[in-house]
């Protein structure tokens, strides 16, 4: 495996080939964490009424599988667990596992986008992904099933309709609350495209009275560029955009290995 590089202190990433996922049972919580949790999660739906409570996967840690692997231990929960993040002194909270999609354009550059006021994280720029749902119960999480949650992802934030096969397994990132997410690249379309098919989506959402997930997409060519999109960016969006711009110029795609 290729050791992690240092694009950023607090942001670990490893380049992949092949991603095991083990599912671990997640943590009681004492009556007083339920009770924080109960009153954080329902402050947050007050500010934000497009929240919604459904299963969600988290991480429960990463170790690498040598030599170009890693084993994610995961955990099913909801996104009420997630509030606790937000509450001083509170230990008993989850960290998130989530995929995204490095989308490339012809020239060279990635589409990030900016999330609408009614996400969980309004204003800030990201890769196209979002937080992976679990499988039915007994069923297990793979690199099939975080496929088809990325290619959903990629669709409904940007109108590319990508098929799972397209797909790119590629990095695996851990971030500075302990978020691990897994990277994925797709084929490179053209610029021009990827801002008409984001435009389209835009026009239909908001069609139908609702802002799209991304409000604003831009492509971005080197990681100096992220600062002057206006607005805070996730903690891994510069070190993954900063890999990619390192890449040599008509390299190799790593192929989709199906593991």
């Amino acid at each position: 495996m290729t050791a992690p590089r240092p694009w950023s202190s607090d942001v670990e990433v490893l380049e992949v080939r092949r991603v095991r996922l083990v599912e671990v049972v997640a943590p009681g919580l004492s009556e007083d964490e339920r009770l924080v949790m109960d009153r954080a999660w329902n402050a947050a739906v007050r500010a934000n009424p497009s929240l919604f409570d459904g299963p969600v996967a988290a991480s429960a840690g990463m170790v690498r599988e040598e030599p170009d692997g890693v084993v994610l231990s995961w955990m099913r929960t909801t996104y009420r667990h997630f509030a606790l993040c937000r509450v001083p002194g509170v230990t008993a909270w989850l960290p998130a596992l989530f995929v995204t999609v490095v989308q490339p354009s012809d020239d060279g550059r990635v589409l990030v986008g900016r999330q609408s006021s009614w996400t969980a994280a309004p204003g800030r720029w990201q890769l196209p992904g979002g937080s992976i749902e679990p499988p039915a119960p007994h069923a297990p999480l793979d690199i099939a099933a975080l496929r088809r949650n990325a290619v959903r992802e990629l669709a409904e934030e940007t109108g590319n309709d990508a098929a799972p096969d397209d797909l790119a397994l590629w990095l695996v990132t851990r971030g500075v609350r302990g978020s691990v997410g897994v990277v994925f690249r797709a084929p490179s379309r053209p610029a021009d495209w990827l801002l008409e098919r984001h435009a389209a989506l835009g026009a239909s959402e908001r069609a139908k009275g609702r802002e799209p997930e991304l409000e604003r997409v831009r492509l971005v060519r080197a990681p100096e560029e992220l600062s002057g999109l206006g607005g805070p960016c996730v903690d891994h969006l510069e070190p993954v955009v900063r890999r990619y711009a390192g890449m040599a110029p008509g390299g190799e795609e790593r192929k989709p290995d199906g593991s």
